[in-house]
């Protein structure tokens, strides 16, 4: 080969290594942009602290719905559980009323509930929705103009106040904060009867008024009854000598008997009282108003105090 052939080869080798090593440079540049990134030590320790960061606000956040829900649940309980203690004395209360329980057998924990059955507002739904059903149905119906249907109203409810009496209960309840909730259910029934009391006299309904006092107390009670607006009633029935010493559920059945054999129809019977609302002849209908939880508790304590 000559000189000349001699030099062009070694030119072309020296020019294809110079290639070879240029391409291998370019594959390594393109390795190490393909397989990660470059990121200085100051970068990294604020990546790790925002990662960290991150971290312990999530698990605060955890923790704090953890104990909400726990709250939550806690207090959620806690309203059912009251709801089902004031059920179960509502329920007891009428109990001790259908079996006329002594005041020591009233669990201890209804006496806390008596007040709040009042002071919740309970005992007001509870005697505006009887009145209601009261209502409705003697507008439903008309009396026959010859005064034979009658209304009998028990009226020991509205003669039970006396301003100058003392009440025995009123010490038990100054323990729950609620001194006035017997004088308050009390006010409240007075008023609703009377609403009652009213509305049927001008729908032209005969009221007959029953009450277990003895007759010899009879001008006492007409004042009361005219002092607390009540007029115009057709008979006040009490009890005369011989039925002082009666059981009420006894003597109630038997003044009706006498009603009845007298001609009149008895339309309703209206008493918060069992003895009232009990035994025969007692006519279409009858309504048990509601008494408040404390009732059971006061019904036994005043057998003790003297009229």
């Amino acid at each position: 080969m000559s000189a000349y052939g001699h030099q062009m080869e070694r030119e072309y080798s020296a020019r294809s290594l110079s290639n070879r090593e240029n391409s291998g440079t370019e594959m390594g540049s393109r390795y190490v942009m393909e397989s990660g990134f470059y990121m200085t030590s100051f970068a990294a320790t604020i990546f790790i602290a925002g990662l960290v960061t991150v971290g312990v606000l999530l698990i605060t956040l955890l923790i704090a719905l953890t104990v909400m829900l726990q709250s939550c649940q806690s207090k959620s309980s806690g309203v059912v559980e009251i709801q089902k203690a004031s059920d179960d004395c509502k329920i007891f209360a009428l109990y001790a009323e259908l079996n006329s329980l002594e005041a020591d057998e009233f669990p201890s924990i209804c006496r806390a509930f008596a007040s709040q059955h009042i002071r919740v507002g309970q005992y007001a739904r509870d005697l505006n929705a009887t009145m209601l059903v009261v209502e409705n149905y003697f507008s439903s119906i008309m009396p026959l103009n010859n005064g034979l249907d009658v209304v009998l109203i028990d009226i020991d409810d509205i003669l039970s106040s006396n301003p100058h009496h003392t009440n025995p209960l009123m010490h038990r309840f100054d323990q729950f904060g609620c001194s006035d909730c017997i004088e308050e259910a009390k006010h409240l029934k007075h008023l609703l009867i009377f609403r009652l009391y009213m509305k049927l006299q001008a729908s032209g309904w005969p009221l007959i008024l029953l009450s277990r006092k003895s007759r010899r107390q009879q001008n006492a009670t007409v004042g009361h009854l005219i002092s607390a607006g009540y007029s115009g009633w057709t008979s006040l029935i009490m009890r005369s000598d011989d039925e002082v010493h009666m059981d009420g559920c006894e003597y109630f059945s038997k003044r009706r008997a006498v009603m009845q054999k007298s001609g009149f129809h008895i339309a309703g019977v209206i008493s918060s009282h069992m003895d009232a609302l009990t035994g025969p002849y007692l006519g279409k209908r009858i309504f048990k108003l509601p008494n408040a939880i404390y009732y059971s508790l006061e019904r036994q304590i005043g057998k003790s105090v003297p009229e």
